[in-house]
């Protein structure tokens, strides 16, 4: 996600610098320029908004609660062959117009569902037509606003987006994180293997309600209490301003501060505050990119169940260096990689400290679930519930993804939801 939007705000960042420095940098500038300029336009509905739901009155109460539910199966598998309908499209796509309902409704109480040995969705045109026979409804990349995510055949028009298959990126272990962009996030995804890599690639799934219940309860208050945010990006382009004489630097940082906040928050439809620091390795003076503070924990869209909905496990600057010395650093292939650097913070900038960020990573590996897929396969997933990631691989991998604004009777299963709570209480 933040590599992608990156890539779209660097030729803005660049503008900042120098003429000494933007020369330096003009190589890696165009090349995402283009990138801006190709951005395709899709003829399918936006990703919606994000629903961060009513404010949970105690959080600690509705963690006890969590606790003492005997949560259903996470991720259940569905087999052609157990069908009976292995090899046999017809009876692939009828059986998925037959049972759509069933299935949503299944996705929506599991977090996700496994789908193997369907022939149909070997390739794109039956991958669209078994979303399509469960009605499921298509939106765009949540990315759309700032970027351009390649699509899975080249088309512009496509609505099947390609997943992180890059060679470049094959060691780089994507952490667990739900898709959401700024103000925007699909309410589900089926992700489909076209081809599995040779070795590694595994899809990664962990339920949002399960990391929820395990976490410590003080460490759940305080970031529910002090909500989260993230840094999207850092600009480390102003070293220069260290050379200017001392009683001009402070209003030269200030009139800076503000060109660039303003450019950047015209690209994309979310506020981002831009805060000084330094950073790499020679503490160059760098613009730092937060997102507006959300919570850590919200309740579903449709069941109103509290679950995890924060991306820590993959924008921690610290346990992505941490998974580097295990798999090694990241290769870069253009100039994003001087400002593609997440992290996260609490809500009102303090630091979450190591030992937290140790917490939240050690409950999040116990819950995470490696889907070796071949091709073919499908995982369905409810985007609140269900968060994803991806092992490293080695070889070519082909996997790609649809996103859904939702679904044909969600409104039904909302109301029969409110209904059940109102029982409850």
């Amino acid at each position: 996600m933040d590599r992608l939007i990156a890539l779209s705000l660097l030729s803005t960042a660049g503008a900042f610098a120098p003429a000494g420095v933007h020369q330096q940098q003009h190589a890696q500038l165009s090349s995402s320029s283009l990138l801006v300029a190709s951005t395709p336009v899709v003829q399918t509905p936006p990703s919606p908004l994000t629903e961060w739901g009513s404010k949970i009155s105690n959080i600690r109460v509705a963690q006890e609660e969590m606790r003492k539910q005997d949560l259903p199966e996470f991720g259940p598998e569905i087999s052609a062959t157990d069908l009976g309908i292995a090899g046999d499209k017809a009876a692939q796509l009828a059986y998925f117009k037959e049972n759509a309902m069933e299935l949503k409704q299944k996705m929506l109480d599991h977090g996700a569902i496994i789908f193997r040995g369907f022939d149909l969705m070997k390739e794109q045109d039956g991958f669209q037509q078994f979303y399509n026979a469960i009605e499921m409804k298509i939106c765009q990349d949540p990315l759309q606003s700032v970027s351009a995510r390649p699509t899975a055949d080249g088309k512009k028009d496509s609505p099947v987006y390609e997943a992180v298959n890059k060679e470049s990126r094959k060691n780089f272990f994507i952490g667990m994180h739900n898709e959401f962009v700024g103000t925007r996030a699909p309410r589900a995804a089926a992700f489909v293997c076209f081809k599995a890599a040779e070795e590694g690639g595994e899809f990664l799934i962990a339920d949002g309600r399960r990391i929820f219940r395990d976490l410590d309860s003080d460490l759940v208050d305080e970031l529910y209490d002090r909500s989260i945010r993230y840094s999207v990006m850092e600009l480390p382009f102003f070293g220069w301003i260290d050379n200017l004489p001392d009683p001009i630097q402070g209003p030269v940082m200030t009139g800076m501060k503000g060109v660039v906040s303003a450019a950047i928050n015209a690209k994309v439809d979310f506020d981002v505050d831009m805060l000084w620091g330094e950073g790499g390795y020679d503490n160059t003076r760098m613009l730092q990119a937060r997102s507006p503070g959300q919570p850590a924990i919200v309740n579903h869209p449709v069941t109103g169940e509290p679950t995890w909905f924060c991306n820590v496990h993959s924008h921690s600057s610290k346990l992505r260096k941490d998974r580097e010395s295990v798999y090694g650093a990241e290769r870069f292939e253009d100039g994003a990689s001087q400002i593609n650097k997440s992290d996260m913070y609490f809500g009102d900038d303090g630091i979450i400290t190591d030992e937290q960020l140790k917490q939240m990573d050690d409950v999040t590996v116990k819950n995470i679930r490696y889907v070796k897929m071949t091709e073919g396969d499908v995982v369905l997933l409810d985007n609140y519930k269900c968060m994803h990631g991806r092992n490293v691989f080695e070889g070519t991998r082909k996997h790609a993804v649809a996103w859904f604004e939702g679904w044909e009777g969600e409104n039904e299963m909302k109301k029969v939801s409110s209904s059940l709570e109102s029982v409850s209480a």
